[in-house]
């Protein structure tokens, strides 16, 4: 049984066959999903919401990300969103400064912000801003509250960055690169206690189907590599994040694995 800690099934690129994704994840051992809800940015906030009441085995997350800081949000909003029952998470908030979409002050203004209003983990978005990001959490975050760094595309310096305020690392389809040997190496030392996988799907779909369109099903991929590097087997893999997850975002049992008459 595994979890996708973060996909993004709203994606157009899943217009013409979303029902079939998602089947196709439950057939292959994806208990649940995460619906991460930044979708196109605002005004809509709510992206992950919708795919989250629709499904029961969906969890979703709010949030503005770092390429559309530059849009206007109501700040009230996001805060009443965070309550909503099946939001675990703000996200993906953070800074992206490869493709500056939205200029870094702006960045930076809107991440602070967010951080400001959540009151549930954050889950993080970093992209060749290593440095700004762990100032900025560490300014103006709680580690207590946990947090998630997603898709972690760091070496161990940052793993350990990342560990010592608190987050997990969470790990995609990057992990099955053969270049990507410095992630590699963070997912091998990393303690069993604070890794996750995700697939950021419809994007970095792992080895053997890197190039193609991602989803939750190709998440065992990752998974096996994982246990590879760990020299553990996928089910241990499976339970190890599976639990990590509950106790960071669930914070309690699951009760249920039944799946929904919708689907």
């Amino acid at each position: 049984m595994l979890i996708d800690s973060h996909c993004h099934l709203d994606s157009d690129q899943f217009d013409a066959d979303r029902e079939q994704v998602i089947e196709r994840a439950l057939n292959a051992g994806v208990s649940h999903m995460v619906a991460i809800g930044t979708g196109n940015g605002p005004p809509d906030l709510e992206a992950g919401i919708r795919l989250a009441e629709k499904y029961e085995f969906f969890y979703a997350t709010v949030g503005v990300h770092p390429h559309d800081a530059s849009k206007q949000f109501d700040e009230n909003r996001l805060s009443d969103l965070t309550q909503h029952p099946k939001v675990i998470a703000v996200g993906e908030i953070g800074l992206d400064y490869h493709y500056d979409f939205s200029p870094r002050e702006t960045q930076q203004a809107v991440f602070i912000r967010q951080m400001q209003i959540a009151k549930k983990p954050i889950v993080i978005h970093t992209r060749e801003a290593w440095d700004d990001t762990i100032k900025l959490i560490r300014e103006h975050w709680d580690p207590q509250r946990g947090g998630i760094m997603h898709c972690f595309s760091g070496g161990p310096e940052e793993a350990m960055r990342a560990l010592d305020l608190g987050f997990y690392l969470s790990f995609g389809g990057i992990l099955t690169f053969p270049k990507a040997v410095q992630v590699q190496a963070s997912a091998k030392a990393a303690p069993s206690d604070r890794i996750l996988l995700e697939t950021d799907a419809p994007y970095l779909a792992p080895v053997p189907k890197r190039g193609k369109r991602n989803e939750p099903a190709l998440m065992v991929h990752t998974a096996q590599k994982l246990a590879d590097l760990r020299d553990e087997s996928i089910d241990n893999i499976s339970l190890i994040t599976t639990e990590n997850f509950r106790r960071l975002l669930i914070q309690q049992p699951e009760t249920s694995n039944q799946k929904p008459t919708n689907c």
